[in-house]
């Protein structure tokens, strides 16, 4: 009688201990599988880090298509009261868009691909040959990549003034197609690792069905390193693309870029429209936010079209970027 009396209470607590279970995957979930709390967890941090980014941007396009009531009105804040386009007009009209974006693109893609072939080639040889001296060369390659560069920008601007590169793409090009753009170590140290991978065998079976070493690093090594190419190109291009200090100092009055022409947007605003001619009102935060707009949209497409290749290419690579 004593045995069936204490069963019942028994059966009910190894039935709540299973439901504590339940509850407790349901909360806190598995190995496999997070679970709500954790999802909500991780969800919150996610959309309040995406919104710190993202923050800027809206605030930019926001105050972008505002006029002058919408800005001194206090109760307006994210949604104008209408749609307002002069802002990007008058932005559009003082950068000269298309010509400048046109020479932005020009500037910016030239360098990029002469020093992704650069590095790639760079890359190779470093990991694919031994020879006298690799080691500290190597270190001397990287070197590069830690010294600032405007500790060696007075040199530089002096060699391309006695060589006469100054005021044409050559000041970009020439260094970009020697391994010495913008922080090209960082880009011969992607693909030297990259290629390191390449068994071996593999390389000594082609050498053994006849193929040179061109071929070799044409039909094996660029292959293999599509990802770093990838990285490559769309890193330097953002960072030639961004770069003013360089471009103001090679340039001059030769060559112009978005950057540029948005660093003297306010000075050249105030020439085109003086005293707020032409109907309008001098220059506020909406026509600079939207003159900034249109100087990054080019870069936003880029990024919204190749955002497949460039996330796969990050994970293959194993970089995060700057």
């Amino acid at each position: 009688m004593k045995t069936i009396e204490s069963n019942p209470p028994k059966q009910e607590h190894i039935q709540k201990k299973i439901s504590l279970t339940k509850l407790k995957k349901w909360l806190l979930g598995t190995n496999s599988d997070m679970g709500l709390l954790m999802k909500v967890v991780s969800y919150a941090l996610l959309i309040s880090v995406g919104f710190i980014f993202l923050y800027p941007v809206i605030y930019m396009i926001s105050y972008a298509f505002k006029d002058l009531g919408d800005l001194l009105n206090s109760s307006v804040n994210w949604i104008p009261t209408q749609f307002y386009t002069e802002n990007i007009t008058r932005a559009y009209d003082v950068l000269d868009y298309i010509p400048t974006l046109l020479q932005t693109i020009f500037v910016a893609v030239l360098p990029s691909v002469l020093q992704m072939l650069t590095a790639a080639v760079v890359g190779y040889g470093f990991a694919r040959y031994d020879f006298k001296g690799k080691k500290l060369l190597l270190v001397l390659v990287m070197s590069t990549f830690v010294i600032p560069p405007q500790i060696t920008v007075i040199p530089r601007y002096i060699l391309f003034n006695q060589l006469g590169l100054l005021g044409s793409i050559a000041a970009y090009a020439i260094p970009a197609g020697l391994g010495q753009g913008i922080n090209s170590a960082i880009f011969i140290l992607i693909f030297y690792q990259t290629y390191r991978t390449i068994p071996m065998s593999l390389i000594e079976a082609a050498r053994l069905d006849g193929a040179g070493e061109f071929k070799i690093f044409t039909k094996i090594g660029v292959p293999i390193s599509a990802s770093a190419f990838i990285i490559s190109f769309l890193f330097s291009l953002v960072w030639y693309w961004n770069e003013t200090y360089l471009a103001s100092i090679y340039f001059g009055g030769m060559l112009t870029t978005l950057p540029l022409e948005l660093q003297r947007f306010v000075a050249a605003y105030n020439n085109m429209f003086p005293g707020g001619a032409g109907g309008g009102t001098g220059i506020n935060e909406a026509i600079e936010l939207a003159a900034t707009l249109l100087s990054i949209i080019p870069l936003l497409l880029i990024y919204f079209v190749s955002q497949k290749w460039f996330v796969e290419s990050i994970d293959r690579s194993g970089i995060t970027g700057e």
